[in-house]
């Protein structure tokens, strides 16, 4: 019996030293410490007793997607109780740098604990954000929720960052200068979760591409492999891209912010499946292209630019015509390639056949597969004389993506006859060939448009008039200086009246101040009290030791000013005095600076 006591009495001794010896535990952990700016983080602040009064930090650098998740863990092993609470923050940087997130505090047993500073680094955006090693509760999701909480098997557990990927599908990554590539931007979605909502919160961009985008009409749900697995997918956006630039271009990714719900892996006391909610931004990372340069070897001089397959025609309307009547001619190119992106050549006609600026049509389409159909100029011409006139052949070169060569297609000669009208002479012949030759106007820059003439009689310098004013002036000047210097003199030597000018300029000058302070209680009154000093060192001839309110009361009345003015300036003396210890409105000093302007006004009249 003895024994029994004895051994219930050491458990105790020993349950009451291992609570005395218990330390409280307060920290914080994140999911990694380094990060891209399209992923998010998740950091859990855990205790290892219960508290209250929990008090988050405030995340600078980052937007909280969501939080704060709280749970709480019992445990009893071998009659020994543990017990854990933690707070869960799930966090997304708003821009790249390094940051430290704050203490988070807690009050546990009437103290204040509080965790560890975490120091994030946030990189640039990365193509696959890195797997977490907790489970994700962000887990994107397609599909009717509902029924999924009503089916009995546990989905598998979704590792973090799997669930749901956004992807750029390049169609090459090496191709020519103006060859089309196409970026495909897909959605893959988990069959075991499911997304309600998302938005753009970045779209990429296409430097030194011209790009044409192509409608998604309806985000048709379709199925499909992502890393072996079934996924189903949805294509959100496609673009046609013709590089502009040789060597390495970069495409910036696309950026969501989703709305999402994902199954825990647990299920609650009733049998049904736990579901998290909750938001995940993902990113389809930025993508490299190598452009490669045209070929320089080969190159034809007709070269514009065309690269594709294209069939070239150059068609006149007619060929016979009478003088004065108009023909149109047709140049164009069909086919496949990037049509909008270069030049037709233009045909040479005689200088007896008038020409006009050509009318330019496009009947393009842009696939996926690239821009192709056709475009055309067409020329009006108008004939000035009779003959037979003769327009030479049209080149018109291209490189061929399926060959790597390049191709020139060449026109026929158009041959028009114009069977009536005025023949052409010499002069008129020389008149025309002027015309189309002589294209600098600087041909009679030898010759100088104006003239530069000089006087062949001047007149002399002595004698003049400027002479005359010049030699005089001095003894003009010299009865000016002498006044100016005796005025001088007798302001320097009035000191008292020097006394009195620069203190009405004082009281002036603070008067103006305190006008500019009004609504600043201190720097108002300061100001309105040195304005009234110098106002009475300027009127009353006395300096500061002399300032008491007896002798300015005195003084002011032998100076003949009256009473009722007298007790005015004392009552705003008074009014700056105590003003910077008592409440004040605005409205009180605009009456205190009105008060002081007609107070002022009177004592300079009546003394």
């Amino acid at each position: 019996m003895m024994n029994v006591r004895m051994k219930n009495y050491i458990f105790l001794l020993l349950l009451t030293v291992q609570g005395v010896f218990a330390q409280v535990e307060f920290k914080a952990t994140v999911s990694k410490n380094n990060i891209g700016i399209n992923e998010r983080l998740r950091i859990d602040f855990t205790m290892n007793d219960d508290g209250d009064n929990f008090e988050a930090p405030s995340f600078e650098g980052f937007k909280v997607f969501g939080g704060p998740n709280q749970s709480v863990n019992y445990s009893w092993v071998n009659g020994r109780k543990s017990f854990s609470k933690s707070y869960s923050f799930f966090l997304a940087p708003t821009k790249k740098g390094t940051f430290v997130i704050k203490p988070a505090s807690i009050e546990i047993a009437g103290k204040i604990y509080k965790t560890n500073p975490v120091k994030i680094t946030v990189g640039n955006a990365v193509a696959q954000p890195e797997p977490e090693e907790e489970e994700d509760p962000f887990a994107i999701i397609f599909g009717n929720q509902r029924q999924r909480q009503q089916q009995q098997q546990i989905p598998p557990p979704l590792k973090g960052g799997d669930g749901v990927h956004l992807v750029a599908e390049i169609s090459n990554s090496n191709p020519y200068l103006n060859e089309p590539i196409t970026a495909v931007y897909k959605l893959y979605v988990s069959p075991y979760v499911s997304v309600s909502d998302f938005r753009e919160t970045a779209s990429p961009k296409y430097n030194n591409f011209w790009s044409q985008s192509i409608d998604v009409k309806n985000l048709a749900v379709q199925m499909g492999k992502y890393n072996g697995e079934d996924y189903r997918y949805v294509v959100l956006r496609k673009t046609v891209l013709y590089p502009q630039k040789s060597g390495k271009l970069q495409i910036e990714p696309l950026t969501l912010d989703i709305t999402m719900q994902a199954p825990t892996g647990r299920r609650d006391v009733f049998g049904r499946m736990e579901i998290s909610n909750g938001t995940k931004r993902v990113s389809a990372g930025a993508k490299t292209i190598f452009v490669k340069a045209l070929p320089e070897s080969g190159k034809p001089e007709s070269f514009t630019g065309a690269v594709g397959n294209f069939d070239f025609r150059v068609k006149p309307s007619k060929t016979t015509l009478k003088s004065g009547e108009s023909m149109q001619i047709e140049v164009s190119a069909a086919g496949k390639g990037n049509m909008k992106l270069f030049t037709l050549p233009k045909p040479i006609v005689p200088s007896a056949l008038e020409m006009y600026d050509p009318e330019h049509k496009e009947n393009v389409t842009t696939p996926l597969t690239g821009t192709q159909g056709t475009i055309s100029d067409t020329y009006t011409i108008v004939p000035q004389y009779k003959g037979n006139y003769t327009i030479k052949p049209i080149a018109f070169s291209y490189f061929d993506l399926n060959t790597k060569t390049y191709k020139t297609i060449t026109s026929e000669e158009i041959h028009i006859n114009v069977l009536d009208g005025p023949m052409p002479t010499a002069g008129d012949d020389t008149a025309s060939a002027a015309k189309q030759t002589v294209t600098k106007s600087d041909q009679f820059a030898f010759i100088k448009s104006k003239t530069e003439l000089t006087p062949v009689k001047t007149d002399d310098f002595l004698g003049s008039t400027l002479f005359y004013s010049l030699l005089f002036a001095p003894f003009l000047i010299i009865p000016i200086i002498v006044l100016a210097k005796k005025k001088k003199e007798a302001i320097d030597s009035d000191v008292v009246g020097n006394k009195i000018r620069q203190s009405n300029k004082l009281a002036k000058k603070f008067l103006s101040e305190a006008s500019k302070q009004l609504g600043n209680k201190e720097p108002f009154y300061d100001a309105m009290e040195r304005a009234l000093h110098n106002f009475l060192k300027a009127k009353l001839h006395i300096e500061t030791s002399e300032m008491s309110k007896e002798n300015i009361q005195e003084l002011l009345v032998s100076k003949k000013a009256q009473t009722e003015t007298v007790s005015d300036f004392m009552k705003l003396m008074d009014n700056c005095e105590f003003a910077r210890y008592a409440p004040s409105t605005s409205v009180a000093m605009q009456q205190d600076y009105d008060k002081a302007v007609g107070v002022i006004s009177e004592l300079s009249k009546q003394i």
